[in-house]
């Protein structure tokens, strides 16, 4: 006859073991939930909620300012490019898998300002050392996880334009523009160069004025997927005293239309506005190769350079702001046709002058303020 001692040693047991299980499931799953790796972003925790303009303030603050620049082979600016493009086909798990060929990683939050979520694309190691950038794309709303499967793989992000910043701290607080943009338009893709312009060594990282960066390569994906895209820059007050805004199609005309009704939609907000194609500007970005890059293509794309008074006020953000999603409508560009021929930036830094400086034959990476933002 067993003791009632024995049986409830055995119940013991059993509970001790259990509890044990239990104690060391909640250790693994913690240890693995929101993780950061060194040098690289907070990774996201499924469906966490953030505040994008602040994450975006942090990530200027604290690695753009002192972020090293290290210039991208040709493999690894296409890495980067290919898992955009494959994210806006929806092949999440291939963007993945090409994205981390160069230790890129996918997160996906929920922005607390607009309650939409977004995936962003950043730099999994070496954040703070190779300087490429971030990609911002706005996702449907009846995808929160962003995480594909055997029902959601195929599901592409709603994209219809894109915002660029080029020169997050040199100009400062222009990011802000492009993400209130982002937040004010739905279906934006946000494209955020990695650290200062001046970083580099000979303009290696003024990404607006080269072809040999991540920054250009996913410029190019989403021009190969017909999205328009607006290029936000700063200017100082005593460039341009008589105008707040500057307005400009680049080397193209694809944009004019967008560009009339948005100078027309800031001069309604109390903005003076120039209008490059009415009369000559400073900064008229002429010399932008992504702008050269989408009038090859026949897209619309517009460069607008705001004043340091406009930037540096809350309120005219959000003016300037209103304006552009008033005028979004007129952005035009055309059907997507799934994956686009990616522009070819094989030659490196080359541009149509055939050397290999990464700007303009107009006058190279110290080119006066008339040409170069």
């Amino acid at each position: 006859m067993t003791s009632p001692w024995a049986g409830k040693t055995v119940i013991f047991a059993i509970s001790l073991v259990t509890a044990l299980v239990v104690v060391a499931v909640v250790l693994v799953t913690s240890s693995g939930e929101g993780d950061s790796v060194k040098g690289g972003p907070q990774r996201a925790r499924p469906r966490e909620r953030v505040d994008l303009a602040a994450r975006i303030d942090d990530f200027t603050r604290q690695t753009i300012r002192r972020s090293a620049y290290r210039p991208p082979t040709a493999q690894e600016r296409h890495a980067v490019a290919d898992g955009v493009g494959l994210y806006l086909d929806g092949r999440r798990t291939e963007a993945a898998r090409r994205l981390a060929e160069v230790d890129f990683g996918l997160s996906v939050f929920t922005d607390t300002a607009t309650g939409r979520p977004f995936a962003e694309i950043a730099d999994r190691a070496r954040e703070a050392t190779r300087g490429w950038g971030r990609v911002y794309v706005d996702l449907p709303q009846d995808r929160r996880d962003g995480v594909g499967g055997a029902s959601g793989d195929r599901l592409r992000p709603a994209a219809t334009w894109s915002v660029q910043v080029p020169h997050p701290v040199a100009d400062a607080d222009s990011e802000k523009l492009g993400v209130g943009a982002w937040r004010a338009t739905p279906g934006g893709v946000l494209v955020l160069a990695g650290a200062n312009r001046r970083a580099g060594e000979g303009g290696a990282a003024d990404v607006a004025h080269r072809r040999d960066t991540v920054f250009h390569a996913v410029c190019a994906e989403l021009i190969a997927h017909r999205l328009p895209g607006i290029q936000v820059h700063g200017f100082a007050n005593s460039t341009e005293p008589d105008y707040d805004v500057i307005v400009s199609t680049g080397r193209g005309d694809h944009g004019r239309t967008w560009g009339e009704g948005l100078a027309a939609a800031l001069s309604r907000q109390g903005f003076d506005v120039c209008r490059v194609w009415v009369r000559r500007c400073s900064l008229e970005g002429r010399t932008n190769v992504q702008g050269r890059a989408a009038a090859d293509a026949g897209l619309p794309f517009l460069h607008v350079e705001f004043s340091r008074s406009i930037r540096e006020s809350p309120a005219r953000i959000a003016r300037a702001v209103k304006a552009i999603r008033e005028a979004a409508g007129l952005a035009g560009g055309t059907d997507r046709p799934g994956a686009g021929a990616r522009l070819s930036d094989d030659a490196g830094a080359r541009t149509g002058s055939g050397t290999d400086a990464g700007t303009d034959a107009v006058g190279g990476a110290t080119a006066g303020a008339a040409q170069m933002s």
